[in-house]
């Protein structure tokens, strides 16, 4: 854990210029974050409650599918406001204004929300894949861990191509439910009927909380913060009027479109199911069953296709999420692909034990559960970005309007409630179910509910009642500090690690350029073969002798140009042998040439020059790998 923060989603932060662009390229250099953010608003959890709502209602709730539009437009653009003005993510913004102790219950509750997110993503594409191909759902929920190095390739390749990814993804969804309502052929009178809002009781009041939850997620006001932070803007009053502008021309485009997506799933249910007299299809193979019945092999492998597009762009968006509010909340910075490795098996677990346990039914009722979980942690992520975004002493002139806030205060009012209703609900169902379950929910869940309640209530004060105290503004770079002595570092004992490439030459002429002929330089070079991790110095196997070699041919080569050299052989791991090799031979400086891997060898041979600049307390230059 490091002391000071690190930039929001580091290895891409800053990396899409978006300087001396006009017009047309200027929009399209903004256009992105949101798409990112939008896969959220179409996931196999929104499925369930718009097929569930179209199945049973017709037509009659898309005015609660636009109403939860409206307000996730609302919250997005706080977010993304909060990202471009601060340029702080959600998480680093509440981690400089609540104690460690609340960050770290912050950072449970986000995590456990992301992993319930994750794990409606792996049931809905491995119920898209056994809808398709017919592959038994054990294999679905196993083939989605895939998706860990999907991820490592693409954030890889840089911002553009993960953004591409996820809106090709997203074009197949939309052009999926394009050709089903050609082929369901909708009453267009009665949906444009759907948008005028009416009473809501009973079951159709439960199925638009399930709507509202299901839409509104937590990580997504997480992740929007961070994603505009990709984005070079110049930090001048105008830079970030023109940032804010062009991230809202995103966000209404995307959300717009994924409004479209959920309206025409509910569309499509009303069409096929409510109109034929099927009023309770809950659950999506039944869906995908009915679709065939009706409509005949297309409709139904269009629908499959686009499940498994939407769980596919909604896993990669919750493990980026995943990232942030572990870095931000509690400033921990693990190796990408590892942690998105244990949020996937964290979700999968559950999803392979209800398989095997439960079959079929109980990937239902784990959906289900997975939405109230997250409807759980949504009051943890919008009334922190309402304060922060309400704030003038940190967001100056930018700060929301008292309009903007009080509409914002009364979505959140709305949300909460919604939910607390739908998590009460629930337990009351479940606890019903018999007197040991009901036991179980008096000792275990309410008092869980009862202490997140009330640090719900905390979370809420806070801000209120400290909005004066002097605590540090936190700048994202820190503060410069005052230059008084430059004069030069002279390195006595310089050390250049050797692989035998065409990468040596260019690591020693840049190691000399930093010593002269005043320093000595140590050539390291690691010997990783099976006996040399056994045996260490002992081993004297033919490739260990022709490394020996190799190594007096350079330090000779070097002595007749007239500089100091000396080699020094490690044995086993490369960065744990180069450190020692550092420590012992009091080496001040490192020259290291960069391997140039990329994505998948990244993740096979690992990162070495990271490892040691960890491991050593000197200075390190990586020298880029010549083509």
């Amino acid at each position: 854990m490091s002391g000071g923060f690190n930039e929001s989603l580091g290895n891409v932060h800053g990396s899409v210029s978006t300087e001396n662009k006009t017009g047309w390229k200027k929009i399209l250099a903004f256009i992105g974050p949101a798409y990112l953010v939008s896969v959220g608003y179409m996931d196999p959890g929104n499925w369930a409650t718009d097929i569930a709502g179209g199945s049973a209602f017709g037509y009659k709730l898309i005015w609660v599918l636009f109403a939860s539009n409206l307000i996730a437009l609302l919250l997005q653009s706080l977010s993304a406001r909060l990202g471009i003005v601060r340029g702080l993510d959600l998480a680093q913004a509440s981690k400089i204004t609540y104690p460690r102790f609340v960050n770290l219950c912050l950072y449970i509750l986000a995590q456990i929300a992301i992993i319930a997110c994750d794990l409606a993503e792996i049931i809905g594409m491995a119920i898209g894949l056994n809808l398709l191909f017919h592959l038994p759902l054990i294999w679905g929920v196993s083939l989605t861990i895939t998706d860990t190095l999907l991820m490592l390739f693409l954030m890889n390749k840089g911002m553009r191509k993960l953004e591409g990814f996820i809106i090709s993804m997203i074009f197949i969804v939309g052009l999926s439910f394009l050709v089903e309502m050609f082929i369901v052929t909708p009453d267009v009178k009665e949906v444009a009927l759907g948008f005028i809002p009416h009473n809501l009781t009973g079951n159709s009041l439960y199925i638009a909380i399930g709507i509202i939850g299901a839409t509104v997620m937590p990580h997504n006001l997480y992740l929007h913060s961070s994603l505009v932070q990709t984005r070079q803007i110049t930090r001048t009053d105008k830079g970030l009027k023109t940032a804010i502008r062009f991230n809202l021309f995103d966000t209404v485009i995307a959300l717009n479109l994924a409004f479209l997506v959920n309206a025409a799933i509910l569309i499509l249910a009303a069409s096929a199911f409510f109109k034929n007299g099927y009023f309770h299809i809950a659950e999506i193979q039944d869906a995908y069953k009915l679709l065939e019945h009706i409509f005949g092999r297309t409709a139904p492998v269009l629908f499959a296709i686009a499940l498994i597009a939407a769980g596919q762009s909604s896993t990669i968006t919750g493990t980026l999420a995943g990232q942030i509010i572990m870095e931000g909340h509690i400033n921990l910075r693990i190796e990408p692909w590892l942690r998105r490795l244990l949020t996937r098996v964290l979700a999968i677990v559950p999803a392979v034990f209800t398989i095997i346990y439960a079959g079929q039914d109980g990937l239902s009722n784990l959906l289900i559960l997975s939405q109230v979980v997250l409807s759980l942690q949504l009051g943890f992520a919008v009334i922190p970005l309402i304060h922060f975004t309400s704030d003038k002493k940190k967001m100056g002139s930018f700060a929301i309007s008292t309009q903007v806030k009080f509409f914002a205060w009364l979505a959140a009012g709305l949300i909460i409630a919604l939910n607390v209703k739908l998590i009460y609900e629930q337990i009351k169902e479940w606890a019903a179910i018999s007197p040991d379950t009901a036991f179980w929910m008096y000792v275990l869940v309410i008092p869980v509910v009862i202490g997140i309640a009330l640090l719900l209530l905390y979370v809420f004060l806070r801000p209120l009642l400290f909005k004066h105290a002097d605590v540090p503004t936190y700048i994202p770079h820190g503060i410069a500090s005052e230059i008084d002595n430059l004069e030069a570092v002279v390195y006595n004992t310089i050390g250049v690690s050797i692989d035998f490439s065409e990468n040596d030459t260019n690591a020693i002429r840049h190691a000399i350029m930093q010593g002269g002929k005043k320093a000595n330089y140590i050539l390291i070079h690691v010997v990783e073969t099976a006996g040399a991790r056994y045996y260490g110095d002992q081993a004297m196997d033919h490739e260990t002798q022709s490394d020996v070699d190799n190594l007096d041919q350079y330090v000779a080569a070097i002595h007749k140009l007239g500089y100091k050299a000396e080699a020094k052989i490690g044995y086993g791991t490369a960065a744990s042998a180069i450190a020692d090799i550092v420590k012992s031979q009091q080496i001040d400086f490192m020259v290291m040439g960069s391997h140039g891997h990329k994505a998948l060898k990244d993740l096979i041979f690992g990162t070495t020059v990271n490892k040691v600049r960890h491991m050593v307390n000197i200075p390190v230059l990586v020298v880029k790998a010549q083509k």
